[in-house]
């Protein structure tokens, strides 16, 4: 069977401005469904963004709800612009699904703050490196390999091909991810002289070095990201061997957004930061 892709970001968002009129009203789901003639369960997977709404069935729940004209054309076009297909959607059943649901989440932020321990970030990596780091886990045939280099590829777009809304990327890389020699010292070489020579120079990266001279620190445990978007709650990602967990409470976000700014304060600056990774590079 089809994996069903995970709801946008604007989807949710619907969701969450269902779920507010409905309340506003004082109407329990039961009670909204038992009015409209609808089951209980199709309300509900409307307010979880489990199943995309129908523009008709839409219009009928707004007015039940006394939503405004002008309210109402707002969230009929997000209800429309929510089934739009995302690039990566190709790729849905060829990569993990957790990992396509980060795809479609990255894609709808804004910016995106990242801690890695590790390896270099994905939106920072060459294709040598990632290949490399890729075929490292032993997981995967040689054409999957090939599929998640390209993905990607494709992720890289906003960050250095986006002519409008470019993310913004901020991330504190520690010292070990640049020391680790995936692919060996010339695929590392050239990875690391992507990182000063192409990523560093973007007015939409910020790139900072934590090294090993900070000692033990809030994150040393674990990598984390967290997504940003226009108009939504922050979202946490944390990445394992093979799937994503995603944080979305408000207090746990809250503390991940404490950890990293802490970790901005202990990391080199940026400038530091270039001239530590070309001392990196004249070791090599």
């Amino acid at each position: 069977m089809a994996e069903r892709p995970a709801p946008s970001v604007r989807a949710r968002r619907l969701a969450r401005e269902l779920r507010r009129l409905r309340e506003a009203t004082e109407l329990t789901g039961e009670a909204a469904a038992a009015q409209l003639g609808w089951s209980s369960a199709k309300v509900s997977r409307f307010v979880t963004a489990r199943t995309p709404i129908t523009v008709s069935d839409l219009r009928k729940l707004l007015d039940l709800y006394g939503a405004s004209d002008t309210e109402a054309d707002r969230l009929v076009d997000l209800a429309r612009t929510s089934r739009e297909r995302g690039w990566w959607e190709n790729y849905v059943g060829e990569t993990p699904s957790e990992y396509g649901t980060y795809i479609g989440l990255e894609a709808d932020a804004s910016s995106t703050s990242i801690f890695t321990t590790i390896l270099v970030p994905g939106l920072l990596q060459t294709e040598d490196y990632a290949r490399a780091m890729l075929k490292s886990l032993l997981l995967m045939p040689p054409r999957e390999v090939e599929r998640l280099v390209e993905v990607r590829r494709k992720r890289q777009d906003r960050i250095y091909r986006a002519e409008k809304a470019p993310l913004m990327l901020r991330t504190v890389i520690d010292e070990s991810a640049l020391r680790r020699q995936i692919g060996g010292p010339d695929v590392l070489r050239d990875q690391l002289k992507h990182l000063v020579n192409n990523a560093a120079e973007l007015n939409n990266v910020e790139l900072q070095v934590l090294p090993y001279s900070v000692g033990a620190h809030p994150a040393i445990d674990g990598t984390f990201t967290i997504l940003s978007f226009p108009r939504d709650p922050e979202i946490v990602a944390l990445e394992h061997l093979d799937s994503h967990l995603f944080i979305e409470g408000e207090k746990a976000v809250y503390r991940y957004t404490l950890v990293f700014n802490e970790l901005i304060t202990k990391a080199l600056s940026p400038v530091e930061s270039t001239a530590f990774i070309k001392d990196i590079i004249e070791d090599l």
